[in-house]
C-alpha cells in the first residue's frame, strides 16, 4: 500500500500598500498548482487580508499555528517568505516553531526553506530594505524642494493629479480648498481670540463639519504638539512653509505599533510655498503668542505635553456611552473625553464622578464583590466539569492512540521476524510501508497531545483573594509598598466602565455614574492561587501586548463548556464582571470571544 500524501497548508497575505483583493485568490491558486503537481492534500488554507506583515499579530497566521501545533498538516505552502513575514526574525522564529512540529516551509519563489536560506534570504532583503529607504528618503528630499509634498495630505487642501515632466510622472502638488480653508481660518482666529480648542472642536461637530477624517473634530486635532508641528494650529504649510522630515517613525518590535521621534533641526526641511498659504503671519503670530502664554507656571512645559501624575486607575476607564477614555476634569473629579473634546454630538455623557468615590467603590468590589464565593463556587463546578469533560475525551482518545501504537509495533516486528525466518520480503513490504507510515503519524499525534493537567483551582480560593486584596489596598498607604500595590491592583483589572444613569434610576434621587468594573479574571485567579505580585503584573502585562477579541457578553455558566481546552488551561481570556451602583453590587461571569 503507498504512503498516504503529505497533508498541507496554504498561507496567503496581501498588504493594501501593494496588492489587490484578488491577490489572495492568485496566492491561493499558484500554491494549489503546486501542490496538485507534487501530490500534496491541501487541508487548510489561512490569510490575512489588508495586513501589514511587519508583524505577527495576524489572525490568519496565529490560527495556522495553532493549527500546525494541533498537528493538521506537514507542509506550509506560501507564495514567498515576505508572505509570512517581512521580518527576519519573524521569519526565523516560525521556521523554529514549524520545525519543532516537524512541519516544513515552502515557497513557490524560494522552494524549501530551511535555516541557511532565511539567514542569506533575510540578510539580502535587510540590505535591500535598507537601501530602498535610501532612495526614497532622497527621492522624497528632492520632491520638497521642489515645493511638492512628500506624501498624504493636509486638511484645507486637494491633492493635484500627477503631471508629466520630460517624459516622467511627477507627483505631491496641492492646491487650496475654498471650503476647509475657511474653516481653518476660523479655527485660528476663534483660538486668537480666547475660544478654547475644546469648545471650537464643540461647534464644528454640532454644525456637522466633517473633520479631516470625516469624523468629529477633537482637542487634539486642533492643538496637536507645537514641538512635532501636529494639529491645526501647528501646521506651518498654512503661512506658506512647507516643512519636511521633523519626524522619523520605527516600528515597536514586541507589537509591530509604529512610534514616532523627533528629528534634530539640522535634519528638517523647510521650503517656501506661497501659493499655499491660508492664513496671513498676523493671524499665525497672534496664536503662537496665545500658545507661548499657556505654559505651566514656572515651567516651560507646555499645558498640551504635561503629563499628569497616574492616579490609581488612570487608562483603565471608558465611558459606558461611547467607549471612550474617562480623565480628570477637575481638581479631584473624572470626566468623559470625548464629551468635552468633541462635544455632545460624538457624547452626551457629562456626569463626573470623584476620584475619592470612584476609587472607593471600586477597592470595595475588588475586596467584597469581585470574587465572590458564590460565583466563585458557580465558576468552579463549570469549569471544573468541562475540564473534567475535557480530560477524559483525550485520555480516552490518547488511550485509544497509545492501544493501536503498541498493536501497529508489534505487527511491523512480526513481520520483521517473518522476514527474518524466511518470508520473501516483497511479498509484506507493502504491508510494512503501510504500517511504519502508520506508527509515524501515532508517534507524531501522541507527541502533540500531552496528558492532561490536573485541576488546580478550588472553591476556597475566594477566601485566599480576599485577604491579598486587603493585604494590597493596606499597601496604598505605605510609601515603601505603594508603587508595587498599585501595579498589582491595576494588574487586577480589565476596565472601569462608567455608565451615566438618571434621577428616576436612581435610590438617592440623584443622578450619577453606575461602575461596570471588568476584572481580569486569569489575574484574579493567580492572586488567588497564591502567585507572587511580580508574577501576577508580568503576566498581566504580556497579556495586554497580545491583541485581544472582540466582544465579551456571553455568559460562562453552560456555555464554558465549548470552550477550547487551550482556553480552559489558560484561562487567559476570561474576564469576571461585577456591576456596582450606589454601593449595590450585582455580579456576572462572562467568557471573551
Amino acid at each position: 500500500m503507498t504512503q498516504p500524501p503529505l497533508r498541507v497548508a496554504i498561507y496567503a497575505r496581501f498588504s493594501t500598500d501593494k496588492q489587490r483583493d484578488a491577490s489572495i485568490e492568485d496566492q491561493v491558486d499558484s500554491c494549489r498548482e503546486l501542490a496538485a503537481r507534487e501530490g500534496w492534500e491541501v487541508v487548510a488554507t489561512y490569510h490575512d487580508r489588508a495586513t501589514s506583515g511587519a508583524s505577527m499579530f495576524r489572525p490568519g497566521i496565529e490560527a495556522l499555528q495553532r493549527d500546525a501545533k494541533a498537528g493538521r498538516f506537514e507542509i506550509v505552502l506560501a507564495e514567498a517568505m515576505d508572505r509570512l513575514s517581512r521580518k527576519l526574525a519573524d521569519i526565523a522564529k516560525f521556521h523554529e516553531r514549524m520545525d519543532h512540529q516537524g512541519i516544513e516551509i515552502h515557497t513557490l519563489t524560494e522552494g524549501k526553506v530551511d535555516a541557511m536560506l532565511i539567514g542569506m534570504k533575510g540578510t539580502m532583503n535587510q540590505i535591500l530594505l535598507r537601501d530602498i529607504g535610501i532612495k526614497t528618503h532622497r527621492g522624497q528630499k528632492g520632491r520638497v524642494r521642489a515645493g511638492k509634498l512628500a506624501g498624504g495630505n493636509a486638511y484645507g487642501y486637494d491633492v493635484l493629479p500627477g503631471i508629466s515632466v520630460n517624459g516622467k510622472f511627477e507627483h505631491g502638488d496641492r492646491a487650496v480648498n475654498r471650503i476647509e480653508a475657511e474653516v481653518v481660518r476660523r479655527i485660528f482666529e476663534d483660538y486668537a481670540q480666547g475660544i478654547s480648542a475644546g469648545k471650537i472642536a464643540e461647534a464644528l461637530n454640532l454644525e456637522k463639519i466633517p473633520g479631516p477624517r470625516g469624523g468629529f473634530w477633537g482637542t487634539s486635532t486642533i492643538l496637536g504638539n507645537r514641538e512635532r508641528g501636529t494639529g491645526i494650529l501647528n501646521n506651518e504649510l498654512y503661512v506658506g512653509r512647507l516643512v519636511w522630515n521633523r519626524l522619523h517613525y520605527s516600528k515597536d518590535p514586541d507589537t509591530g505599533k509604529r512610534n514616532s521621534r523627533q528629528n534634530s533641526e539640522d535634519r528638517v526641511t523647510s521650503v517656501a510655498v506661497p501659493h499655499l498659504r491660508i492664513i496671513d503671519d498676523a493671524l499665525w503670530d497672534q496664536v503662537k503668542a496665545r500658545q507661548r502664554a499657556m505654559k505651566t507656571k514656572n515651567s516651560d512645559v507646555p499645558i498640551w505635553d504635561r503629563r499628569r501624575p497616574k492616579f490609581l486607575f488612570s487608562g483603565l476607564m471608558t465611558c459606558g456611552c461611547c467607549g471612550g477614555g474617562f480623565s480628570k476634569v477637575s481638581k479631584d473629579g473624572f470626566g468623559c473625553s470625548t464629551a468635552r473634546k468633541k462635544g455632545a454630538a460624538a457624547c452626551t455623557n457629562m456626569a463626573v464622578i470623584k476620584q475619592k468615590d470612584l476609587e472607593g467603590r471600586v477597592l470595595s468590589a475588588l475586596e467584597h464583590h469581585l470574587m465572590d464565593e458564590e460565583a466563585v463556587r458557580i465558576f468552579c463546578e463549570e469549569y471544573a466539569a468541562e475540564r473534567n469533560r475535557l480530560q477524559a475525551t483525550r485520555a480516552a482518545g490518547r488511550a485509544e492512540l497509545e492501544r493501536e501504537l503498541k498493536q501497529v509495533s508489534t505487527d511491523h516486528k512480526k513481520l520483521v521476524d517473518a522476514i527474518i525466518a524466511g518470508v520473501p520480503a516483497e511479498q509484506v513490504k507493502d504491508r510494512m510501508i503501510e504500517l511504519d507510515a502508520r506508527r509515524k503519524d501515532l508517534e507524531r499525534q501522541l507527541s502533540t497531545s500531552p496528558a492532561p493537567d490536573p485541576i488546580r483551582i478550588h472553591p476556597g480560593m475566594a477566601q485566599t483573594y480576599r485577604a491579598r486584596i486587603s493585604q494590597l489596598i493596606a499597601g496604598l498607604s505605605e510609601a515603601e509598598r505603594m508603587d508595587e500595590a498599585k501595579e498589582a491592583l491595576r494588574a487586577l483589572i480589565e476596565k472601569v466602565e462608567l455608565v451615566p444613569f438618571s434621577t428616576e434610576e436612581s435610590q438617592t434621587g440623584k443622578p450619577g455614574l453606575a461602575i461596570h468594573l471588568h476584572g481580569a479574571l486569569a489575574s484574579l485567579l493567580r492572586l488567588a492561587c497564591g502567585q507572587s505580585v511580580h508574577e501576577i503584573v508580568e503576566a498581566a502585562a504580556q497579556t495586554k501586548k497580545a491583541p485581544r477579541k472582540a466582544g465579551r457578553d456571553a455568559a460562562i455558566s453552560s456555555a464554558s463548556a465549548k470552550a477550547d481546552s487551550q482556553h480552559a488551561d489558560t484561562i487567559g481570556e476570561l474576564v469576571l464582571v461585577a456591576g456596582t451602583r450606589n454601593y449595590r453590587y450585582q455580579h456576572s461571569l462572562h467568557v471573551a470571544i
